[in-house]
């Protein structure tokens, strides 16, 4: 039989190097023809068919080259090998069972190699595969992720996205989780990678349009007061979303990304919540203006970190929420889920979700036992009266702490600073303090109209009162004075920093 190929190559490790990239190269070939005639593509493709196969392809090349070059050496110092085919008679029973037995095998196996490679980065894409397999470690975001907005979204949607440069990044930077969660070594709670997110136009922008955001939003916020008749304090509010309209006007939330301006700044922390630099260029003009906050040398100001602002600067928790307690319980409260008439329970529900447990099964049962006791020791009657009612207050607040709070792994609302809004967290007031101010004494105003216009309000003090030209914010509790030179996160939230 006349060989096609040098005679060095007809060794074991040669023809085993060949069957493995022959195997290798059929299958990436399977997965590009399945990906190329597939409805909706898949980053992780990539790492199979692209990566992972190729590098054992490369592998099973690089046997054939030793094969060949080992051979060259063997028959240099005379050890030749006398190397034949097998002699393959199908008239012979034994050798045409065996024949037959070989084919069927490699045929089923090819297909097996297939159809294993497909569900295998099938697997890898889906939203189980990142929230369930280190199960610890990711329970609090595979929970907050499956009740959130984005829940229809996979989680490779957004953070990875298309392209194989950012796909590379996310797999080396999972590689290094991997091997964190094998020897024990992840951080608790997990940190946010606000660093080595890509930039909204690969991600949100492939559904969010900053060019049609415009108008405003109504908006009712129904609070209920920590006092023993869980009074109301109502508020109704025109959110300006803004943007660039149709007519081609930027203004409102939306004006930070719209396509007229671009808004950079540089972030003192980690966690991007001080920001006391920065800068804004309208693509008309070319105007520059920079905003530095007063007190902060702009020698400390490192240009090489400055970042341009897009969604992800305030939507910076879009689908790993951890709903504040306050906010929770008001929410079922509005929607009579936990029962309004009850005593104290607001105050109640917000104090046994803040307090400190070891795990989960320790604080859904000193939940029961706390708020069981409150009532039995403070309103006894209301323990046969309303006991059902009681009964399911206990069963939401266990609710919400389920889907809130994480013990084993420190996490709660109190771990991830949340950009949206300014009660919380500084949110809009990192930047809107009225302390960022530009050479000419042009600030960057902290007037909360500039975002939303409170057209009616009420409260215990002040009753109902509806001006659709704007109202000036009453604290419940005649707080006003008080507060006059605060902001909402310095009593209701977390500093960060």
């Amino acid at each position: 039989m006349k060989r096609k190929f040098p005679a060095v190559f007809y060794n074991p490790i040669s023809l085993a190097g060949a069957s493995i990239a022959t195997v290798c190269a059929g299958l990436i070939a399977f997965l590009v023809v399945i990906e190329f005639f597939a409805r909706e593509h898949k980053p992780y493709m990539g790492i199979v068919a692209f990566i992972i196969l190729p590098a054992i392809m490369i592998c099973g090349l690089i046997l054939i080259a030793y094969g060949g070059y080992r051979d060259f050496r063997r028959k240099k110092v005379g050890i030749v090998r006398d190397m034949h085919f097998p002699v393959i008679d199908l008239n012979d029973p034994v050798k045409r069972r065996a024949v037959t037995v070989f084919t069927v095998g490699t045929i089923v196996l090819l297909v097996a190699s297939a159809f294993g490679s497909f569900k295998a980065y099938e697997y890898t894409d889906s939203d189980e595969f990142c929230g369930t397999v280190c199960h610890s470690v990711m329970e609090p975001e595979y929970t907050a992720y499956q009740g959130s907005p984005h829940a229809k979204v996979g989680c490779v949607k957004c953070h990875i996205g298309s392209g194989a440069d950012w796909f590379v990044r996310a797999k080396i930077s999972g590689s290094y989780q991997l091997y964190s969660v094998a020897f024990n070594k992840f951080s608790r709670p997990i940190p946010t990678p606000v660093e080595s997110l890509r930039p909204a136009q690969g991600t949100c922008e492939q559904c969010h349009s900053p060019s049609h955001f415009y108008g405003e939003k109504k908006l009712t916020i129904e609070h209920f007061l920590s006092d023993e008749k869980n009074s109301k304090s109502d508020m109704t509010i025109l959110l300006k979303i803004g943007g660039h309209d149709i007519r081609g006007i930027a203004s409102g939330i939306h004006w930070h990304v719209n396509p007229e301006t671009e808004v950079w700044y540089f972030p003192a922390d980690t966690q991007r919540q001080h920001i006391p630099y920065i800068k804004t260029i309208s693509k008309k003009s070319g105007k520059e203006s920079v905003y530095l906050e007063k007190g902060f040398p702009l020698d400390k100001v490192d240009f090489s970190k400055l970042r341009k602002m897009d969604c992800i600067d305030c939507h910076n928790r879009p689908s790993h929420i951890y709903h504040e307690p306050d906010k929770a319980i008001n929410r079922l409260m509005q929607y009579g889920e936990i029962d309004s008439t009850l005593p104290y329970i607001k105050s109640l529900a917000v104090q046994v979700l803040e307090e400190n447990y070891y795990s989960k099964k320790e604080a859904l049962e000193k939940i029961n036992l706390k708020v069981n006791d409150f009532y039995s020791n403070n309103y006894a009657s209301l323990t046969s009266s309303k006991g059902t009612q009681i009964a399911s207050a206990i069963k939401e607040i266990q609710a919400v702490y389920q889907r809130n709070y994480f013990p084993e792994m420190k996490v709660s609302w109190r771990k991830y600073p949340n950009n949206i809004g300014h009660t919380y967290y500084d949110g809009c007031f990192r930047c809107h303090d009225n302390k960022h101010q530009e050479k000419a004494g042009k600030i960057i105003s902290a007037d909360c109209n500039q975002c939303h216009l409170i057209i009616e309000q009420s409260s215990p003090e002040t009753g109902k009162q509806v001006n659709l030209s704007g109202l000036t914010y009453v604290h419940p509790g005649e707080l006003n004075n008080s507060i006059k030179n605060q902001k909402c996160s310095d009593c209701h939230g977390v500093k960060k920093y």
